[in-house]
């Protein structure tokens, strides 16, 4: 039923022999198999009041700004999940967001319909993921619609998926249970878009003919969505089967398997059950990009009619790959003098030690998960080197100067730190007697709030855009030195984090922060230093 009491329409289906999810081998868990995630570490309520601030141990002046946003009552769960899958919602998913509108639809560009296309392991998830957080990162309401969690759904917690359910010529009984597949995520995805106020729907399917390609548009043309096809093609074989053992085998389908017996199960999947497939062409007269071996070309067809927003995504497309690889936060050491913005000091003795520490930790650890890999089965020769990113500031150079000479090194002025403005070198006790204004306010939306002549977390945001399509764009593990307010905005970028827990996520000295790409959401675990530290001796 409608919000009016009337039977609500029923969405159509494909009238091909084939239909788009006969091909559909994602394996994905479920709505029902995605528990709410817990809170993160650093998650807070903003309860208390200015005056509810504890001055009995006040923190050092430079740590002052940090001091008054974690004064409010904390709820210190520790677990890190991201969150891309949970419902958007407004500007607490939106940390770049430059304005807001009535109709929650932003760059006048309405609804759209994001469509995948490709063989199973050429990263068609990992694209609908990837743009989800980007276009979430700008405010624009995303939402990505994976057909393998509605196969799951329909089926029910313990069913057998039916033999020939990735067959062509399947059962009378197969092609039903695959036409309610689709419909099934497509009212969801109508209901997205027409009742909760969703600017982009990503469906995330196999879509593997022309044919019903072109009736997908038609379909959602007549209800005034607009369509953009992305095509992952990948015809080498070596990036398809590190794909398959990096990603796909940690999906829902193979828990409990042995890495090498979900990779050849898999990769048969594909060449036995995936008999025919047609490449997007120009003679489709659809909007489409074609992404060509995780990116090494794009072909961009009839896109112009989008507009602005169909550019920001064929932008972010040009620096994504399908190529996964890890990333590390870890925080700068201390410095010899006061750890303030204007100066620019070197590593204290305490720095030092602790730059050599986090350098043999991570070392230790990267060489351990290799070993790992290349018993597990893995190729060698797809193991990645890692780069190292600083900004310019002397300290950060320095925490990362005790690895090999043979690193690559690169220096990134956007990832100086969080400009405190007149308030560097104060008090809490001099903020609040000289602002007390300001500082209820930033109380109240530490995220947005701007001290004078300081930058707030949303300008630190936007100024980190350029870093996080570079960060797309590596193709090496990366790791990052920098200082914690810089790392809260990326990680809260790659954990899709929401913009009031920002500002209260903690990097502390003794961890290394280590981001992991999955089939589904990203994995963040934490490892310590003194775990991983080899013998001095």
């Amino acid at each position: 039923m409608d919000s009016a009491g009337n039977p609500a329409s029923q969405p159509p289906v494909y009238e091909s022999p084939l239909c788009a999810e006969e091909l559909e081998t994602e394996s994905l868990p479920t709505a029902g198999q995605i528990s709410p995630p817990p809170l993160r570490r650093g998650f807070s309520s903003p309860e208390a009041s200015i005056s509810a601030i504890d001055f009995s141990s006040p923190p050092p002046p430079s740590r002052a700004l940090d001091y008054l946003a974690n004064t409010i009552q904390k709820n210190q769960i520790g677990i890190d999940i991201d969150a891309i899958h949970e419902a958007p919602l407004g500007s607490s998913m939106a940390p770049a967001q430059l304005y807001s509108t009535t109709s929650g639809r932003l760059y006048h560009a309405g609804k759209i319909l994001v469509v995948t296309v490709g063989l199973p392991a050429r990263g068609k998830t990992h694209i609908s993921v990837a743009m989800t957080r980007y276009l979430r990162w700008m405010g624009v309401k995303t939402q990505p619609f994976h057909l393998g969690d509605y196969r799951r759904k329909v089926l029910g917690p313990g069913a057998e998926l039916p033999e020939d359910y990735f067959f062509v010529k399947a059962g009378a009984s197969t092609v039903k249970l695959r036409q309610r597949v689709v419909a099934a995520c497509k009212e969801d995805v109508y209901r997205f878009l027409e009742q909760e106020g969703g600017q982009v729907a990503i469906y995330d399917a196999v879509n593997p003919l022309a044919g019903g390609r072109i009736n997908l548009k038609k379909e959602f043309e007549k209800r005034g969505i607009q369509t953009l096809f992305i095509e992952s093609f990948c015809d080498d074989e070596r990036l398809i089967e590190e794909n398959v053992r990096n990603v796909k085998i940690s999906s829902p389908d193979y828990i409990g398997w042995k890495p090498e017996d979900a990779v050849k199960d898999y990769l048969n999947r594909i060449n036995s059950k995936i008999p025919h497939f047609e490449t997007m062409s120009r003679e489709e007269n659809l909007n489409y990009i074609k992404m060509v071996n995780a990116g090494e070309s794009l072909e961009i067809n009839n896109c112009r009619m989008i507009g602005y927003l169909l550019n920001r995504i064929v932008f972010y497309l040009m620096n994504l790959h399908i190529k996964t690889h890890v990333t590390y936060f870890v925080r700068a050491g201390e410095c010899n003098e006061e750890d303030l913005y204007r100066t620019d000091s070197s590593l204290s003795e305490s720095g030092v030690s602790y730059a050599q520490r986090m350098t043999k930790a991570l070392l230790a650890h990267r060489k351990k998960e290799h070993e790992t890999f290349i018993a597990q089965g893995g190729n060698p020769d797809a193991l990645k080197p890692l780069t190292i990113w600083t900004s310019t500031r002397r300290r950060t150079v320095e925490t990362g100067q005790y690895f090999p000479e043979s690193y690559k090194r690169k220096q990134r002025p956007q990832l100086s730190q969080l400009n405190p403005g007149d308030l560097e070198g104060t008090t809490i006790e001099e903020i609040v007697a000289k602002y007390p204004e300001e500082a209820i306010k930033h109380k109240a939306d530490p995220y947005h709030h701007r001290y004078p002549r300081a930058e707030s977390y949303h300008d630190l945001a936007q100024r980190l855009e350029p870093i996080i399509l570079e960060l797309e764009r590596e193709k090496s593990d990366l790791l990052i030195i920098a200082h914690e307010s810089v790392l809260r905005v990326l990680y809260g970028y790659l954990m899709a984090s929401r913009t009031e827990d920002i500002p209260f996520l903690e990097f502390t000295r003794d961890e290394i922060v280590e981001i992991i790409p999955a089939s589904y959401q990203n994995v963040a675990r934490r490892v310590k230093i003194s775990d991983a530290v080899v013998d001095e001796a």
